[in-house]
């Protein structure tokens, strides 16, 4: 289980969020928790809608409309998801890089272009030495 799984009844998420059951059925009405449903149709909460809940009562007790907080929790939850798939792709590039053969590797030349190497060799390098003297004026 976790924080996503639906295992509350209304009654017990009310408790756990310090609120009536038919408050959590408005803001259900409102679109601002909206718990899972069951076959019959029963609201089921998870620890994060409980989390919300709670969350919604400390906005709303530093005055913020039901419009204000339903759009704070609005964003919320879409930096959860983007954060949740920004995890998905960072493990399916690891994934890819890791399981292709040949990866290729560049450095730098002398010159400033770009040389290819293969994986697992270095760039060679030079013993050379540059005296740079400023120019002066006569």
């Amino acid at each position: 289980m976790d924080e996503d799984t639906p295992m509350f009844a209304i009654a017990i998420a009310a408790e756990l969020a310090g609120m009536h059951p038919q408050t959590l059925r408005q803001y259900d009405r409102l679109g601002l928790v909206s718990p899972t449903r069951t076959a019959g149709q029963s609201r089921r909460y998870s620890m994060r809608n409980v989390v919300q809940l709670r969350e919604i009562a400390r906005l709303s007790g530093e005055g913020l409309n039901l419009e204000g907080i339903r759009r704070i929790l609005e964003l919320e939850n879409d930096v959860t998801e983007l954060r949740r798939r920004v995890r998905e792709l960072e493990t399916a590039l690891a994934d890819e890089l890791l399981s292709k053969p040949g990866r290729r590797v560049f450095a730098a030349g002398s010159e400033g272009e770009v040389i290819s190497l293969k994986a697992g060799t270095r760039a060679q390098k030079s013993n050379q030495v540059v005296v740079w003297r400023p120019f002066r004026r006569g």
